[in-house]
């Protein structure tokens, strides 16, 4: 009996998908929901099972082949031969591996690294235009490799390339004194993570900061559509997390409603099932405001950019101890960049301006947040 593999069903926002490799060839055995081939679209991999246990006959899809939900990628023959004994519609099984495409903190500069026995040694030439030129040539040949740019950094490329052209971006700075937000971890962290499984880090007061004054200013939360302005009666936090893939932005859903600790338990599932591939698209898809935290990998200060139709995104910062003044006095303190980029076009300077206030003054007096006040 013959069964076509096809392309499984994707979601509304996804058209196509790109083939990656094989692992099975044609004639090897197959076994039911073993994987065949890695699909790439634009925001995820997905892996394309086996749906029954067989030979794969044949391939009629090679790797870099553009395809579409439904199209045949491959025929096995199964060794049942009658037919009540293969299901109807074979069931398609799709696990998502990641989607690096949400808004990422600005990328570092490329290095290009090479083994010690591949560097080789340059002399001093005379410094005129023929040599100079020869030597330029000579130490470039077989150091250069061109590959095919993969079709989610494809998709990155054009989303970072359309927000910078359709969205008016501007950011705006400020610092915060994070030695209340300190002071009230280390009090409350262990109590906490005993009652609730989960240790308190950051991120909970920063949402909890962002829902508070996303309420005092709803045109931050809001968006265009066409000629239209759509304000949100809600709060979806999209939370950057770092995957070996790269970064993904699933959707902490009316994050105004979540307390700390279901913030911290979303967060941190998030964390660990972006590890293995198993969020969802849907968890990935939508969002009303971003939070990107590059003090991780140590930036100092950040312009985040925008993911559209988003009208904000708030950069998080490396805490680093600075000097500053209290009182007339110099003091010692744990201070953190915070930058606010937002669209323009809907957004005036003042209420940008003022959002970030409320942001640092809400984590610079955090037991507001805590009572909700």
């Amino acid at each position: 009996m013959k069964i076509e593999v096809k392309v499984p069903q994707l979601s509304e926002s996804i058209t196509s998908g790109t083939l990656l490799a094989w692992r099975k060839q044609a004639g090897e055995k197959v076994q039911r929901d073993e994987t065949l081939v890695d699909l790439e679209t634009d925001k995820v991999i997905l892996e394309v099972p086996a749906p029954a246990d067989g030979v794969l006959e044949s391939i009629t899809q090679a790797e870099g082949a553009t395809v579409k939900a439904g199209e045949t990628l491959a025929i096995i023959e199964t060794e049942t031969t009658t037919r009540s004994e293969i299901p109807a519609t074979p069931p398609q099984t799709v696990k998502t591996i990641v989607q690096p495409v949400q808004p990422v903190p600005p990328a570092p500069p490329v290095e290009h690294s090479l083994p010690k026995s591949e560097v080789l040694p340059v002399k001093r030439l005379p410094d005129d235009g023929p040599h100079r030129q020869r030597l330029s040539v000579q130490s470039r040949e077989g150091r250069e490799t061109r590959t095919p740019m993969s079709r989610l950094r494809q998709r990155v490329a054009e989303r970072l390339v359309a927000a910078q052209h359709t969205a008016a971006i501007l950011t705006t700075f400020n610092e915060v004194n994070m030695q209340p937000v300190n002071e009230l971890r280390q009090r409350y962290k262990a109590e906490f993570e005993v009652r609730h499984g989960v240790k308190l880090g950051y991120m909970s007061f920063f949402v909890r900061a962002v829902c508070d004054a996303l309420r005092q200013f709803p045109i931050i939360n809001a968006s265009i559509d066409g000629e239209d302005i759509v304000y949100h009666d809600y709060y979806d936090i999209g939370i950057a997390v770092s995957t070996p893939r790269g970064l993904v932005v699933p959707i902490l859903r009316d994050a105004q409603r979540l307390s700390f600790a279901e913030i911290e338990k979303g967060i941190a599932d998030f964390a660990a099932r972006a590890q293995t591939g198993a969020i969802s698209i849907d968890e990935l898809t939508g969002g009303t405001f971003s939070i990107t935290n590059g003090g991780v990998f140590g930036s100092l200060l950040s312009t985040p950019i925008l993911n559209p139709p988003q009208s904000g995104i708030l950069g998080m910062h490396k805490i680093q101890e600075r000097p500053v003044a209290e009182n007339g006095q110099v003091v010692i303190r744990p201070m953190m960049y915070l930058a606010l980029s937002y669209d323009h076009r809907l957004i005036d300077g003042r209420d940008a301006v003022q959002f970030l206030v409320a942001v640092k003054a809400a984590l610079e007096t955090p037991e507001r947040l805590l009572l909700d006040v």
